[in-house]
């Protein structure tokens, strides 16, 4: 990172920034692409798993434009950890490239909302 200041003698300070970064969830996988055939099902299921030091549950999901994608939630039954299943689903019906993004809202007040990124190529 460059910071540009007013001092004659350092006009630009190069800075680096070091940290460590936890994971609230592991999501698998980390977008979605759907590409395929305007005719064909195309369709891609995430596994959103919480991080045990940040517990949360999913309240609602949603895709932020929602033109071009269905969303549906699963919890798994068997699993002793929260473990949820997100299948995305293209329902475009015209060739072409098109851009979302789910929205996952969770109960956890550190990190309300998870954003997973949609890609669409539609042959």
């Amino acid at each position: 990172m460059v910071v540009h200041t007013n001092d004659i003698n350092n006009r630009t300070i190069h800075l680096t920034v070091y940290g460590f970064v936890e994971n609230f969830a592991t999501v698998k996988p980390e977008r979605v692409f759907l590409n395929g055939p305007v005719d064909k099902n195309l369709s891609v299921t995430l596994e959103i798993i919480p991080e045990e030091k940040y517990p949360f549950k999913i309240l609602e999901t949603s895709a932020l434009n929602g033109n071009n994608i269905r969303v549906k939630l699963e919890k798994n039954p068997e699993s002793k950890s929260t473990q949820y299943f997100l299948t995305v689903k293209s329902t475009a019906k015209v060739k072409g490239k098109y851009f979302d993004s789910i929205i996952v809202k969770t109960d956890n007040k550190i990190h309300p909302e998870i954003r997973i990124p949609v890609l669409g190529n539609i042959l």
